[in-house]
């Protein structure tokens, strides 16, 4: 009797066990996340998430939203807050600038192919063609009024003071201009339209892609550096979970380049890309 006594005991204890295992293991499960919250501007870069980013995720098992804004502010926000997991919208230079205004903490992820700056014009066939007196709209933005500039410097068109850094640069600090360009500042998403009124116009990419402009009817394209590229980003606390691990490992397959080349031409490709 008390031999059957220890055996009942002992069978219930290895099933006590065993259910104790199971609940773990739920609960180690359902910790593990399977829903990818992503946000992004209308445009491009939600285009780069539905048809290159979401699907690869997909395949790991993820399901994954993707939320459009048509603000900068927002999706910063969202993010913050947790209504996002994620958000692809933003250089660096803003992404850093805009935590520390709000007191946010969040980090970038990895940089993405983004669409770059280009000159573009009705007028004229080529850079050399550019008349003497051309008007030229460009952004009133401090960021991208400096980097039309850096393109502007790169195709022979101004010369930008030697003591002056290239990334803060406004239209007081050229010291040459050869062929005597008159430029009109406007907010950069009327650039665009700007090609139709003026001999040429400097448009950011994302932009450039909203009017249907093709990027490689540039009469030159921005060879933009990194800082000024996109990025995912992310809540500092999520950088070392595996879904963030994840996003960046889809992001450095072949097959999300191969998607980059076939489906976002003209698209600049961040420096580690260019070094694979």
């Amino acid at each position: 009797m008390k031999k059957l006594f220890l055996l009942l005991l002992t069978l219930l204890s290895v099933a006590f066990l065993a259910a104790c295992g199971e609940e773990a293991s739920g609960d180690a499960d359902a910790s593990e996340k399977k829903t990818i919250r992503f946000g992004a501007t209308s445009g491009p870069y939600s285009d780069m998430v539905n048809q290159a980013i979401a699907p690869l995720l997909e395949e790991k098992g993820y399901e994954v939203t993707n939320k459009e804004f048509t603000d900068y502010v927002q999706p910063n926000k969202a993010l913050a807050n947790g209504d996002l997991d994620a958000n692809l919208f933003q250089h660096k230079i803003y992404l850093e600038s805009f935590a520390k205004e709000h007191n946010l903490d969040l980090s970038e992820v990895i940089v993405v192919p983004t669409a770059p700056m280009g000159i573009y014009s009705n007028e004229f066939e080529d850079i050399k063609g550019i008349e003497k007196g051309s008007t030229m709209g460009v952004p009133n933005d401090p960021t991208n009024l400096a980097r039309a500039l850096i393109v502007l410097e790169k195709e022979g068109l101004v010369k930008i003071k030697e003591d002056v850094d290239p990334l803060r640069a406004s239209l007081k600090d050229i010291e040459e201009n050869p062929k005597s360009i008159k430029f009109v500042e406007v907010e950069a998403g009327q650039l665009p339209r700007l090609v139709d009124s003026e001999d040429l116009a400097m448009v950011p990419g994302n932009y450039a892609l909203a009017a249907e402009m093709d990027l490689l009817e540039a009469l030159a394209l921005e060879d933009m550096p990194d800082d000024y590229r996109n990025r995912v980003a992310v809540n500092t606390e999520d950088l070392d979970k595996q879904f963030v691990k994840d996003i960046r490992e889809v992001i450095e397959s072949d097959e999300f380049e191969k998607i980059m080349d076939e489906e976002f031409e003209g698209f600049g490709k961040p420096q580690w890309m260019k070094e694979e």
